[in-house]
């Protein structure tokens, strides 16, 4: 089993179709088939149940997949990793995004990095926190942009930017007609809440309402901010999520939570055993100046009133 059949193996378990295999592969069907008969023989088992028009992985084969994309990935990561060692710096940043903000703070990152290194490229994967993290513990992503708290034993990281908490409401909530940008926590008492499933924030958000004496009703926990849009716009509950670039729906209103108010805080991390590549390192490094450039700033501009608000409150 070398690179190539890997390779022939992923684009056939892609399309399962061997004409179209051999089309991406610009090459005749008929090799390509014995590629796959050599690479079973290599292995000792069957990878695809061969019917007349479609091809079916077998369990094997599923298998052989999911380890053909990891070594495929891990060996692009070398090669881009050997090319920063040239004289001009090259190669790909592969990053885990937690949805909601991160993708935002990392485009600010990656536009000022390209700027000064217009020749590396990046790849870009979303998912939830734990998501995100399970991806670099397989070495498929080299930094991850994640929601604090996050493991502290096993990872290292800094502070990527905060946000306040906001309600989720749909358009004809009583709630939602009221003139103000933000809503008060106590308003939030027993109506029926959808909320982040991680535990750590699970427990944040129970604390916050106990903290208050207010009652909390949950009636569902979800890790997708764009799925909790769905939920709303069909009046399941209120989302309670941190702020985001609004999703463009006109039957949704967001509303920051105040009285008391709360942030939200994400952070770049990376794995503690791992040995950052030059090319993540050097990013890394462009991350920590832009950060420290950005507070600098912060800190002599007196921003607005709920900025203001947002410096003085807990982090959740």
């Amino acid at each position: 089993m070398d690179f190539r059949s890997i390779n022939y193996f992923l684009t056939v378990a892609q399309e399962l179709n061997f004409t179209k295999a051999a089309e991406r592969l610009n090459m005749s069907q008929p090799p390509l088939s014995n590629q796959i008969k050599e690479l079973e023989n290599d292995l000792g088992v069957q990878l695809f149940i061969r019917g007349k028009r479609h091809l079916q992985l077998t369990p094997a084969g599923t298998a052989l997949l999911h380890r053909a994309e990891q070594i495929m990935t891990i060996a692009d990561a070398a090669r881009s990793e050997m090319k920063s060692f040239g004289n001009e710096l090259t190669g790909t940043i592969r990053i885990g995004l937690v949805e909601g903000r991160a993708p935002y703070h990392a485009a600010k990152w990656i536009a000022g990095f390209l700027e000064e290194y217009p020749l590396v490229k990046f790849r870009l994967w979303n998912g939830s926190s734990d998501d995100v993290i399970e991806h670099m513990e397989r070495g498929l992503s080299d930094l991850g942009v994640i929601a604090a708290p996050y493991d502290n034993e096993h990872l290292e990281g800094l502070s990527a930017g905060i946000e306040p908490w906001v309600a989720l409401i749909h358009k004809d909530h009583p709630l939602a007609k009221e003139n103000s940008e933000t809503i008060a926590l106590k308003e939030l008492e027993n109506e029926p809440l959808i909320i982040p499933q991680r535990q750590s924030r699970i427990a944040a958000i129970k604390k916050w309402f106990d903290s208050e004496g207010i009652s909390i009703k949950v009636v569902c926990e979800m890790s997708s901010y764009i799925d909790a849009i769905a939920l709303v716009e069909e009046k399941i509950g209120i989302g309670i999520f941190p702020q985001t670039t609004d999703t463009p729906n006109p039957n949704v209103v967001s509303k920051i939570i105040d009285k008391p108010m709360k942030k939200a805080e994400y952070a770049l991390v990376w794995r503690k055993n791992q040995k950052l590549s030059m090319l993540s390192q050097e990013f890394l490094n462009f991350v920590k100046d832009y950060s420290e450039t950005e507070k600098d700033m912060a800190d002599n501009d007196s921003g607005t009133d709920i900025k203001n608000k947002l410096k003085k409150t807990e982090l959740l």
